[in-house]
């Protein structure tokens, strides 16, 4: 005699209440996949959001239909196991069908690269397996009412077992499975649960145990060759490779550097020179700040400025700037702020970060808030992935950051993506800038997409940066301040001004990145809207 498990409704509330779990896991898990590839941005998050509330819509539409169609809950099951598998199988092929998509993207489109991507990609790989589970809520209502009179305290029952399973998978994924395990075992962990609940219920019929014997080899698979995130998976000597909280992370070391990278495809983040040099990077051009507020002798013999400047930081990485600040500048006090606190961890394994030097795990706008204090110097440099966060790219802000600087202070920004329009994101950084500070002056850096911006209110930022270009007996200092003194540009604002109300930094930082890629690979494109994708494979 057979076992009807279906006839304990606790296993239906179970079946809604993972489900429901999962759902969220795998969202959370979506995002943290496709972030080293396309960032973790406002716009990517719509993306997954509403790519995945389309599936589980169609799921549930569907999902009634087949249920009043035919009531033989074994298709549900079935379902179940082939969403697990197929969930399972994610961290093993989604970086490379990802990559496949945006190979694809680059080469035929010319706009929205990074949206049409990322749309596709979490089209391609979430919204089968999320279909298959929104039909479970209207499916599990068709099984567990047997009596109209209770219809609406069990599909309430079924709603908060599906709610309170989302409320939980929001959260484990967040703070204890992908920082702890990450998120190639996050994707397994769900997956396994729903391996599990298909399972009992064909195990306890003793029915399709070829396909429980299918499905449990599949998941095992996915498990041998997805359990670790190894997103950069072209690389294979990383000194490190983890997750945290807010990001996928990697230390790679040479012979002459060792770099943080956190996400993939968006370069280095953070580097420590193994000579003790500078690192041709923008840091060395934000080495003009403290330089700035020296000062510089007025016209009555006054000196205004200090030597030994007080530096903020926000967005400390690893402490490239804070190292480079105590070479060049002995005697300066330093406080870093950074929100991830992995990074700050592996500031002090791999990157040698002095501990006398202060490092708040804090958001930078929070800190500001917070923190009584005044500054020399205040770095800017909280750009995460393409863009920077909204909340520190405000007049708000920035009147915040003024607030915070001592009178002939310097403010000193990192924009990570100039392009060549009058509106792009980083005039729109500049215009914000200048309509807090009257003195405003940006440097391109060479060799890279960087712009640094220099602002004060009171100091003459060319004055005093030509004063004190030669106060180091370093040569590859003086070199480097030359370099700023020669491409420094004063800046005037033309009204491109962001707020707190309005500030759309993601949709601006994409079009940029439009504008770098097609720069880049115009010349394929061409060949492959010329000769077609076998002149493409013959001229790489």
């Amino acid at each position: 005699m057979k076992f009807d498990i279906l006839k304990n409704r606790y296993y239906l509330y179970i079946t809604e209440f993972f489900a429901g779990m999962a759902v969220m896991a795998v969202e959370l898990g979506a995002s943290r996949l496709l972030a080293p590839y396309f960032s973790s941005s406002q716009i990517v998050w719509t993306i997954i959001i509403g790519t995945i509330m389309i599936a589980m819509a169609l799921g549930n539409v569907v999902g009634g239909k087949w249920a009043d169609k035919n009531s033989d809950p074994a298709r549900l099951f079935r379902r179940i196991l082939i969403s697990a598998v197929w969930i399972a199988f994610i961290p093993v092929l989604g970086k490379y069908i990802i990559l496949a998509i945006t190979g694809v993207m680059i080469v035929t489109v010319s706009t929205g690269l990074l949206i049409w991507s990322s749309l596709i990609a979490c089209m391609v790989i979430f919204v089968f397996p999320l279909f298959l589970l929104g039909t479970v809520t209207p499916s599990l209502i068709k099984y567990t009412i047997s009596d109209i009179e209770e219809s609406g305290s069990v599909a309430g029952r079924l709603g908060a077992c599906n709610t309170i399973g989302s409320i939980i998978g929001t959260f484990l994924p967040t703070f204890v499975t992908i920082p702890s395990v990450g998120t190639g075992m996050t994707f397994l962990i769900f997956s396994g649960i729903l391996l599990v609940i298909g399972l009992l219920f064909f195990i306890s019929r003793k029915t399709k145990l070829v396909l429980c014997t299918v499905s449990t080899i599949l998941y095992v698979i996915a498990c041998i060759f997805g359990h670790t995130s190894h997103f950069a998976f072209w690389i294979s000597d990383l000194t490190y490779e983890g997750e945290s909280v807010y990001n996928y992370l990697q230390v790679t070391d040479t012979e002459w550097a060792t770099s943080l990278s956190t996400n993939v495809l968006f370069g280095v983040q953070s580097i420590k020179m193994k000579s003790g040099n500078l690192t041709g990077m923008y840091y060395d051009y934000a080495l003009a700040a403290p330089t700035m507020a020296m000062g510089y002798e007025d016209e009555d013999g006054t000196v205004t400025g200090t030597d030994k400047p007080d530096i903020l930081i926000l967005g400390m990485g690893t402490g490239t700037f804070a190292v480079q600040c105590e070479k060049y500048f002995p005697g300066c006090n330093i406080t870093g702020v950074e929100i991830d606190e992995k990074i700050t961890e592996l500031a002090h394994e791999y990157f040698d970060l002095p501990e006398d030097i202060q490092v708040y795990t804090y958001d930078g706008r929070a800190f500001l808030e917070a923190d009584p204090g005044k500054y020399d110097v205040i770095l800017v440099d909280a750009y995460q992935d393409i863009t920077i966060p909204f909340q520190m790219s405000s007049s708000e802000f920035f009147n915040l950051v003024k607030d915070h600087l001592k009178e002939n202070g310097i403010m000193v920004m990192n924009m990570n993506m100039h392009g060549n329009g009058e509106t792009d994101i980083t005039t729109y950084l500049s215009d914000t800038v200048a309509s807090v500070f009257p003195n405003v002056a940006t440097v391109n850096v060479v060799g890279s997409t960087n712009r640094e911006l220099f602002a004060s209110v009171n100091t003459d930022l060319f004055k005093s940066l030509e004063s004190n270009a030669g106060f180091s007996s370093d040569d590859g200092l003086t070199y480097q301040l030359g370099k700023v003194m020669a491409g420094l540009t004063a800046y005037e604002g033309t009204g491109l001004i962001l707020t707190d109300d309005k500030a759309p930094v993601e949709l601006l930082g994409m079009e940029v990145i439009d504008t770098l890629i097609n720069n880049e690979i115009g010349y394929y494109k061409e060949i492959y809207q010329e000769e077609g994708l076998s002149g493409l494979i013959e001229s790489l």
